[in-house]
């Protein structure tokens, strides 16, 4: 079955490390991966890699924030009541955590995985 979609990639995976420094150390010098991400993030950073060329980055998140995948749309609060209007179990509102933070929100498959989608206006053309 297809549907149209307001998501329009997989970003992020989140994967919580225990010490960001040598996460990156084993990521970048290790693997070869490259820092495209880092920001102040709480009492840590928000740190994202990735193999060169790759879209689709790995966030080594400090422990205490969820780990799991992050898609992206270009209409958070679209994307919102459609998937609400399809019965997909998602939270009950868009969270808008203040500015430099975009609009975002859970949901949850059939099996209870969480995945976060996360507005990213830059992203590519929904297909």
């Amino acid at each position: 079955m297809s549907r149209t979609t307001h998501l329009t990639q997989v970003a992020t995976v989140g994967i919580p490390v225990t010490d960001q420094r040598k996460a990156v150390e084993f990521y970048v010098g290790e693997l070869g991966f490259e820092v495209r991400r880092d920001l102040p993030f709480g009492g840590g950073r928000w740190i994202e890699v990735a193999p060169p060329g790759a879209t689709t980055t790995l966030a080594l998140v400090p422990e205490g924030v969820p780990a799991g995948v992050r898609l992206t749309t270009r209409d958070a609060d679209a994307a919102h009541a459609d998937l609400r209007a399809r019965g997909v179990d998602a939270d009950a509102e868009v969270l808008r955590m203040g500015p430099g933070v975009p609009p975002m929100f859970a949901l949850r498959d059939p099996d209870g995985n969480g995945l976060l989608l996360v507005e990213d206006p830059e992203d590519p053309e929904d297909s």
